[in-house]
């Protein structure tokens, strides 16, 4: 684990992010008190896998476009001829 600065974050970032690419943790204090917390990003699990297109918020009852390939071609079908 290593420590580092809120200036430190500020002015050496690209060191302190090839430091977690190497799969370091890095603590980020501020006034000598840790407040941040730099990890490695960790894919999706593979068990977890997202529906390609999945609607949120006030589209997802939205029936008409449960489907969005097909609702975006529907949109497009005027403007591009080999849309289908």
């Amino acid at each position: 684990m290593m420590k580092a600065t809120a200036k430190d974050l500020r002015f050496h970032s690209r060191e302190l992010l090839d430091a977690v690419l190497r799969g370091e943790e890095v603590i980020i204090t501020y006034r000598g008190r840790p407040c941040a917390r730099l990890v490695p990003y960790e894919k999706a699990k593979k068990g977890k896998k997202k529906e390609r297109n999945e609607l949120f918020g006030i589209w997802k009852d939205y029936k008409e476009v449960q489907n969005v390939d097909r609702y975006i071609r529907k949109l497009r079908r005027g403007r591009f001829e080999d849309a289908d």
